[in-house]
């Protein structure tokens, strides 16, 4: 991902579930906030109750993907953590791609640098 940097730390986390917007349907949640800086940075959370190992790194491994694929097009400054939930672990690419668009134009992240 060329223009986006990982969310690591809890504080980072806590924070935007606390104070971050926040859009949902059924594969995904995503908490969106602006940040002090001119890079994205994108935080995945996918739980034990989406299924064993193998299950999560999956998904987690779909739902990067699909964002790695419109990086381009969002806005710029914004701090993002998806979170997976139990439908994602049966949800085929196109599904999770699909879900993550609408989430994020839902938040208005879609669209040109400001």
């Amino acid at each position: 991902m060329r223009y986006t940097v990982s969310i690591k730390k809890n504080r980072d986390f806590r924070r935007l579930y606390s104070k971050g917007k926040t859009a949902a349907n059924s594969y995904l949640v995503v908490y969106c906030r602006r940040n002090k800086t001119a890079v994205n940075r994108l935080g995945l959370t996918v739980g034990t109750r989406i299924g064993k190992a193998v299950v999560r790194n999956r998904v987690r491994r779909l739902i990067r993907e699909s964002y790695r694929l419109r990086e381009e097009q969002l806005k710029k400054g914004y701090d993002l953590v998806v979170v997976a939930r139990t439908r994602a672990a049966g949800a085929s690419y196109w599904q999770i791609d699909a879900a993550l668009a609408a989430l994020l134009r839902k938040l208005g992240l879609c669209g040109a640098d400001e």
